[in-house]
């Protein structure tokens, strides 16, 4: 058991940081921090072949920057028929330096341009925890979907506006707070590392 209640959420994505302290709110009496709150200007080069190596990655940094339990996820999109791209490169899916969420879903459709229907596609996250001096656990989440043209919605970040998901006859940018912490990628990783955290800290 951790005697210090507080865990580093290893991210600065203003979207992820608001996603992951709605999906951890449950962790009664456990401080949830930033990098950037830590003072913390790390960049760490995600330079695994894999969603489970980078987020590992990330989490094991953090751990031995600050000596705290630290959750970290690396997520993207795999769309079908692009042969699972942009995957690992999601965040970073453009010809343009410095391209914003809008150019990359721009690009993702001029190269789905001409493909045949549905665009079939996933999110894919896993969420890795790292204690000190202990192992890395791991959980992971899916959300399957396909890919349209029109933007829809307006909550959300990244491909949300672009990733509908057929089930709910919604994108994932049209979904209120709590449709998407029920039915998304992080949503579903981050309930399934609920239990880890819960040891971790001595919850019940």
């Amino acid at each position: 058991m951790i005697l210090q209640k507080k865990l580093l959420i290893a991210t600065n994505n203003p979207g992820k940081v608001k996603e992951l302290r709605q999906l951890l709110m449950g962790l009664a009496g456990v401080e949830l921090v930033t990098p950037g709150e830590l003072g913390l200007k790390m960049m760490v080069e995600e330079s695994g072949e894999s969603f489970t190596e980078n987020a590992g990655l990330k989490a094991r940094v953090y751990t031995q920057a600050t000596g705290l339990v630290v959750l970290a996820d690396d997520s993207g999109l795999e769309v079908d028929a692009l042969g699972g791209a942009p995957g690992l490169f999601s965040a970073r899916y453009s010809e343009k330096p410095g391209a914003t969420d809008a150019d990359r879903r721009a690009y993702l459709l001029e190269n789905l341009a001409g493909k045949p229907h549905p665009w079939t596609a996933r999110f894919q996250a896993v969420i890795a925890i790292s204690i000190p001096g202990d192992e890395i656990k791991y959980a992971e989440g899916v959300c399957e979907g396909e890919i349209i043209t029109e933007e829809r919605g307006a909550n959300g970040f990244g491909y949300d506006p672009i990733f509908f998901i057929p089930k709910l006859g919604k994108t994932m940018a049209e979904l209120s707070d709590e449709e998407k912490n029920r039915v998304s990628h992080r949503g579903q990783g981050v309930r399934a590392a609920i239990p880890t955290l819960q040891e971790i800290f001595g919850l019940d």
